[in-house]
């Protein structure tokens, strides 16, 4: 059984080249990509005196907690359709 095909996109992240290997479709690495961009360039405009190394663990902070707010907000709604179901 073949595996996945690997795609190689190169990404520009915080003004740095990265060749992100994957195996989702190009456009989807790239839609990533610049998101974790946005969020640092956000923070790096808004804090100029951070590293690059701290502005990347504040932007990684950031998109943390918006995972766990949404996973948060799901698993809620998973419940209230399971208490609308009974």
């Amino acid at each position: 059984m073949a595996g996945k095909a690997k795609h190689r996109v190169k990404v520009t992240i915080n003004g740095e080249e990265y060749f992100i290997k994957g195996s989702m479709p190009p456009e989807h690495i790239k839609m990533i990509a610049d998101y974790v961009d946005q969020k640092m360039s956000k923070l790096a405009e808004m804090n100029p005196y951070l590293s690059t190394s701290k502005v990347a663990v504040l932007a990684a902070l950031n998109i943390t907690d918006e995972l766990f707010k949404i996973t948060q907000e799901y698993e809620e709604f998973l419940k209230l359709l399971e208490e609308v179901k009974d």
